[in-house]
């Protein structure tokens, strides 16, 4: 499977040129980069790691060349960590869905397979905490600080991708129970193939997820544009 790519150059020169009242386009900038990055690749924790500690890094990099206010490039870089927690919770739902389809066929959540994926959703958030500890480590003081108070803000309110991974399992597990009171589970083969092609179908469920915002998107428009239309006839 090719992996989906983003231009660190563009995030640098996004961050280094942004003036705080384009906090909001940093987020979605950021948002959008790492969801790309995340796309196309198979939704492993290493590969996680690597784009969270890429983008990090170029939202970084930008900001040490901006020249505004350290103050303001602490509100850029909080854009930053929210527009990576934004994509890593659709990367948490993806997860989440393709687990649901694997018990909804009968495959059980003892598959060693299945615990390590309920594993690896616990471990989401502190990928993202860990790029910001990686990237911290060496940088100028200023940044160094701007950083940490990010990173303590964000341990101390918790993440989107935390609450999202912690209700994840919460539903699966009873959908799992639901599965066996009525009696559906497979066999042992059967549920081996599924799971052997499990990042896979993550990163296929992602990709549809995000192509149905794009759409939902250019919809809207769309439709608010006839309602006008209508409204005047």
């Amino acid at each position: 499977m090719l992996k989906s790519t983003f231009d660190p150059q563009t995030l640098v020169q996004q961050f280094s040129q942004a003036a705080t009242t384009q906090g909001e386009a940093l987020r979605q900038a950021v948002g959008a980069a790492t969801l790309k990055a995340l796309q196309g690749r198979e939704l492993t924790l290493k590969n996680i790691r690597e784009v969270l500690n890429g983008v990090t890094a170029a939202a970084t990099q930008g900001a040490a060349a901006n020249p505004a206010p350290a103050i303001e490039v602490e509100a850029m870089l909080t854009k930053a960590f929210a527009g990576m927690d934004a994509a890593l919770l659709q990367a948490v739902e993806a997860n989440r869905r393709a687990l649901s389809q694997l018990v909804e066929q009968g495959v059980n959540l003892r598959e060693t397979q299945m615990k390590k994926a309920l594993t690896d959703l616990d471990k989401m958030e502190g990928l993202l905490f860990g790029a910001i500890d990686k990237t911290m480590q060496g940088m100028p003081a200023p940044l160094q600080a701007a950083w940490s108070n990010v990173l303590e803000a964000g341990k101390a309110a918790g993440t989107g991708t935390g609450d999202k991974a912690a209700t994840s399992v919460a539903q699966l597990t009873e959908q799992a129970r639901n599965s066996l009171r009525e009696g559906r589970e497979l066999g042992l083969k059967t549920a081996q193939t599924m799971l052997d092609s499990y990042s896979a179908l993550v990163s296929g469920v992602l990709i549809g997820m995000s192509e149905g915002l794009q759409g939902k998107a250019a919809a809207e428009p769309a439709a608010k544009a006839g309602a006008s239309r209508a409204r005047k006839g």
